[in-house]
This record gives C-alpha cells, sequence and structure tokens, in this order.
C-alpha cells in the first residue's frame, strides 16, 4: 500500500467529538509516552511533521485523528506511563483511551513496544484492555535500530517471560531507516481488503 495523503482531522476527548466514523476500519495506536509512536506515524505515512514528536514523553494527551488517502483514519492515542504527569492528569488520560477502547467503532489497534524493554504493568494492562473489549490488535516492537541481532534474540526471549506471541504474529520497525514500515503498510492493506476480520 502506499499513503499519498494524510491530513490531520481533529483532536477529541469525548466521543461525540469524534469523527464521523467512515466506511473502513480505522487504525489506532497505543504505547508508552516514550516509545516512539509519533516517529512510527511519520514514517508509515511519509510525513515527518504529521503527527508531532517531542523529546518531553506524554505529550500526546488528546486523540488524534489524522485521514488516511481521504479514505480511513489513522488514531493516535494518549501515551501512558510517564512517570513525571501529575496522577490526576494520568486517571483522564486512562479514561479517554478507554472511552475509545469501549467505543463501537471499527478499529484495530496497533500496541507499540520498546525491543529493550521488558512490558511494563502498564503495557500488559493495556493488551488485558483490548482483549476485555473483544479488539483485535497487533503488536509493533520499536526502535528496532537500537539492537544487534544478538540482542534482538535476547531480547524477545526476555519480553516473552510476560507476553505469549510468536514472531509471525508481530512486527519490527525502525522510524531511523523505515526498516519494517512496508510490512506494516501491506497489513493495514490487507485490513482494509477484508482479508483479516
Amino acid at each position: 500500500m502506499i499513503i499519498k495523503q494524510a491530513d490531520f482531522t481533529k483532536s477529541a476527548v469525548f466521543e461525540k467529538d469524534y469523527p464521523e466514523e467512515l466506511n473502513h476500519i480505522e487504525f489506532a495506536f497505543v504505547g508508552r509516552s516514550n516509545v516512539g509512536k509519533s516517529s512510527l506515524i511519520n514514517s508509515i505515512t511519509g510525513r515527518n511533521k504529521l503527527a508531532k514528536t517531542s523529546k518531553t514523553p506524554g505529550r500526546t494527551q488528546l486523540i488524534n485523528y489524522f485521514l488516511i488517502n481521504k479514505e480511513f483514519f489513522f488514531v493516535d492515542l494518549p501515551g501512558y506511563g510517564f512517570a513525571k504527569v501529575p496522577k490526576e492528569m494520568k486517571k483522564e488520560w486512562g479514561l479517554t483511551m478507554e472511552r475509545y477502547l469501549a467505543s463501537p467503532r471499527k478499529k484495530l489497534v496497533f500496541v507499540l513496544l520498546d525491543i529493550r524493554r521488558i512490558p511494563s504493568g502498564e503495557d500488559l494492562e493495556m493488551l488485558n484492555w483490548l482483549d476485555h473489549f473483544g479488539t483485535p490488535f497487533k503488536i509493533i516492537f520499536t526502535k528496532m535500530d537500537k539492537v544487534s541481532n544478538n540482542e534482538k534474540f535476547k531480547a524477545l526471549k526476555d519480553i516473552r517471560t510476560k507476553i505469549d506471541f510468536h514472531n509471525d504474529d508481530v512486527f519490527f520497525h525502525s522510524s531511523l531507516n523505515n526498516n519494517g514500515k512496508e510490512q506494516i503498510l501491506n497489513y493495514i492493506e490487507s485490513c482494509l481488503k477484508g482479508e483479516i476480520e
């Protein structure tokens, strides 16, 4: 799949403010505040400044909608797990995300995990949430350029102490060199064609 057009549509907190649902499934991206979510969205859309990246983790506090090829949405969900954010704000972000996950919108969620980190309690909570709401999801391991092949093998072994997955069932991506971009886009295309329920 080729992304020819990617435009910011709107930000929202409550369901009533979400843009009108399109005919196609939408693709949401979620992960810890410093997992490289904005960089991944920019990488796969080929637009360097579409999602705002920041040296300060936790900048995405709203649900941001991007219209892709005038056909479907990418949805950038608030990052979680940033220690310096006040508890009240964290709670608010959690509710913002929970509302979205519980909404009846047809969606697939990409859960981003840093290949160098064992999944945190909040990562596991997110995966449990998705199971609870019956929301289809896929895991993308980010920052692949930061590890060698040997380190990748060890990292995946460590990660498997927390979550169970097959390598064929997850994606690996580097925003630095765009490795993995094509596989993610091909998967999105197959979802849009209805090959994946």
